[in-house]
């Protein structure tokens, strides 16, 4: 649904750029004890998911540790261990995040646009990741004991499920056979079922900070872009031969009051938003008191999106106006000017969302569509325009701060 824009350029600065971000986690370890612990769930997310395939191997063959067959016995031994070496990792990680997000109450997950669904959606992703790797380890344990038993035959190496030996091993092997079967089923249901949930969360971004990182804006942060058309009547003044009539074209809005003005790659910016609140903590706005939110802006945009999209799917694919906008909305004014446009938040997002776009698409609506520019907006140009300066002194006394007292 977004205007479209060309991110074609630059293609292996923007492979380089995905590949530093998105692949490397280059962002997350500026701020070492939350990113530390987010590689360590991201390698092992990888990690683990290599010996799914082993599992689902297993359950459709019916056969038993499929690997172990076909590489040397050290090899497999050393991948099972390294897989449960991580599992733990994972498991301690996930911990912490739930202990800072619950106990110590870091402050950027307390903000108002943090409660409710936000909240609960994290919470759910943690609770989803311990039950994952508990399930994990404790087929392993199972399995151990079953192998120690005769009942399979002996493959793998068990540093961490080997500990959960004394929590099974009163049971029967038959009990234990249904033991280790259940543990597989519901950690095969159980990553199903995330991979179905998270069309619906923040953890989207899994998916979508390849393609964020790779679109992601290469110009200098402090570089914003420029409306042919504006610049054109610009031009037409002082420059009439520079002037480019193929760009001239009369242009139907200026700037963005809905979901539907802003481009493709702003709406995949919401979707990937990992609502981690590092652009909000960096925000000078935000810090000093003021209302504006860079988190928020994104949150709020998915959101209006998402309710536009439902509009169109129940108008047979077209939208019907429903009275609400982005602006006001769900962003307000005060919001808007009280970004100071510095790309503190550009800067600290570790996957490169871009919040400030949408926040100067918004502002360019509201002086050029609405003339409702803030007041002390509307003083600096008048004083621009009769002064020759953004302040209110008469161009004959601008050198008297020059002169000795």
């Amino acid at each position: 649904m977004g205007k479209d824009i060309d991110r074609s350029n630059r293609k292996l600065d923007r492979m380089k750029n995905m590949i530093r971000i998105a692949l490397g986690q280059s962002k997350m370890v500026t701020k070492p004890i939350s990113g530390i612990l987010h590689v360590v769930v991201y390698i092992g997310f990888i990690i683990i998911n290599i010996e799914l395939l082993e599992i689902v191997i297993d359950g459709i063959l019916g056969s038993h540790r499929f690997f172990s067959k076909y590489i040397s016995t050290s090899l497999y031994n050393f991948l099972i261990g390294f897989f449960e070496f991580f599992a733990l990792l994972v498991l301690i990680a996930v911990i912490i995040f739930w202990i800072r997000r619950n106990i110590l109450k870091i402050k950027r997950f307390l903000s108002i646009e943090m409660k409710g669904w936000p909240k609960f959606d994290a919470d759910n992703i943690l609770y989803f990741e311990i039950v994952l790797m508990l399930l994990f380890l404790s087929m392993n344990a199972t399995d151990l004991i079953l192998q120690n038993r005769g009942y399979y035959s002996q493959a793998g190496f068990f540093p961490v499920s080997s500990f959960l030996i004394p929590v099974f091993d009163s049971f029967s092997i038959e009990t234990l056979y249904y033991m280790e079967r259940s543990f597989w089923w519901l950690h095969i249901i159980g990553i199903l079922f995330f991979l179905n949930y998270l069309y619906y969360s923040k953890h989207l971004h899994i998916l979508l900070a390849f393609p964020n990182t790779y679109y992601a804006n290469l110009e200098e942060k402090g570089k914003f872009d420029i409306l042919e058309s504006v610049k054109n009547e610009v031009l037409l003044m002082f420059y009439p031969e520079k002037v480019q009539e193929e760009n001239n074209a009369q242009v139907e809005k200026f700037g963005a009051s809905d979901v539907l003005d802003l481009n493709w790659i702003q709406l995949m910016n919401a979707y990937s938003c990992t609502e981690c609140g590092r652009c909000t903590s960096e925000c000078p706005a935000n810090l000093t008191g003021k209302k504006l939110s860079p988190r928020k802006i994104m949150m709020d945009t998915r959101d209006r999106l998402e309710e536009v999209s439902k509009n169109i799917s129940k108008n047979n694919g077209v939208f019907k106006d429903d009275g609400n906008q982005l602006l006001d909305n769900f962003i307000s004014r005060e919001e808007l000017w009280a970004c100071t446009s510095c790309n503190a938040c550009v800067d600290a997002c570790p996957i490169d969302i871009d919040p400030l776009s949408i926040i100067m698409q918004m502002r360019q609506y509201l002086i050029m569509e609405e003339s409702s520019a803030h007041s002390d907006l509307n003083n600096m140009m008048n004083n621009i325009e009769n002064n020759g300066a953004p302040w209110p002194f008469n161009q004959q006394d601008r050198e008297l701060w020059i002169q000795e007292p």
